[in-house]
């Protein structure tokens, strides 16, 4: 009898365990991966839920993103030519053929040689071209020095500080016209002023960083090489010249005893008391 009882109870236990199992398969099989069930074979189920992975990727584009890069452009040139006015009136044409205009312009001689400098302004697009038009026909470069710095960031940044700053203004006059006395009236519009100031610098900078990236600046030296000598001087020449500075040295020096003559004074008459204090002293 017991052992009848023993092979129920192991029957129940294997069919317990069974169904266990396959519940536990048909739960795995009909689970999406967001935790939430769904009939086993069903392709079409939408859930309208965006995986989180995907999501954390789907961000707003950053300000570099969306503004166009600021760059300014720079450059130094320096050379020797054989015709001063052929090269600088080609700088003047590439100038005016870019629209641009002349900042500076430098002529000036050496001692063996005549130069001019240049510092032009031209549209940032036309850079390559002027540099390109310049350089035609020269044969070394003593200095040529083409450089390129983005101030993307920093206009970015500048933009932004200046929305902050003009949201910031825009309180403060809500909160000037809701002010109960003078007390209040005077803070609110002290602020006022601070924030104005520091609107006003970025909006400078601003400017100046646009007219920077808008223009491009370039300075240009020239010069053309001279065989010109000092002109000699003959022996005779340097015999006058000699007597007439030793002329002007006498008169310089008798007019400076002029302007000292009180003190001249002064010197006789003390050494004229000494020795005749020594005289009397010698006789006592």
């Amino acid at each position: 009898m017991m052992r009848l009882l023993l092979l129920i109870l192991s029957f129940f236990v294997l069919l317990s365990c069974e169904s266990t199992e396959y519940d536990n398969v048909k739960y795995a099989e009909g689970t999406t991966s967001f935790g939430y069930s769904a009939p086993i074979g069903n392709q079409n189920l939408d859930l309208n839920i965006e995986p989180v992975e995907v999501a954390s990727l789907k961000r707003p584009p950053s300000p570099s993103q969306t503004t166009s890069q600021k760059i300014i452009k720079t450059g130094n040139l320096r050379f020797e030519t054989q015709d001063l006015a052929k090269t600088h009136q080609k700088i003047l044409d590439a100038v005016r053929n870019a629209k641009g205009y002349v900042q500076r312009d430098n002529t000036g001689k050496n001692y063996n040689s005549h130069y001019q400098n240049l510092t032009i302004r031209i549209p940032s697009e036309s850079f390559d071209t002027v540099i390109q038009t310049i350089s035609d026909g020269v044969t070394y470069f003593e200095e040529k020095t083409i450089s390129q710095r983005d101030v993307t960031e920093e206009f970015v940044d500048l933009n932004a500080r200046l929305k902050a700053k003009r949201t910031l203004e825009k309180r403060y006059l809500e909160l000037l016209s809701k002010a109960k006395d003078v007390k209040e009236m005077l803070e609110i519009e002290r602020e006022l002023s601070k924030i104005r100031e520091e609107i006003e610098a970025r909006e400078g900078r601003l400017q100046y960083l646009q007219n920077q990236v808008s223009e491009s600046t370039i300075t240009i030296y020239f010069y053309k090489t001279t065989s010109e000598r000092g002109v000699t001087i003959s022996y005779g020449s340097k015999m006058v010249n000699a007597l007439k500075n030793g002329w002007n040295g006498i008169s310089e020096f008798f007019l400076g005893l002029l302007h000292v003559w009180p003190f001249i004074i002064l010197v006789v008459l003390g050494v004229f008391m000494i020795r005749r204090w020594m005289k009397k002293r010698k006789k006592k």
